[in-house]
């Protein structure tokens, strides 16, 4: 049988604040990467055959 723990609010927020910046840290790392392949490609991007 399996045992559910049930979590005190305390720990509830602190996860909750865990997940948060986990969250905002995994979007800040996209964004960081996207920005350096625009930066890198400049304005090569317009000059490339189709």
């Amino acid at each position: 049988m399996i045992r559910v723990m049930e979590l005190d609010d305390e720990t509830r927020r602190k996860q909750r604040k865990r997940s948060i910046a986990i969250a905002l840290a995994l979007g800040a790392l996209a964004l960081l990467f996207f920005i350096v392949t625009i930066v890198r490609l400049g304005s090569n991007v317009a000059n490339r055959p189709f």
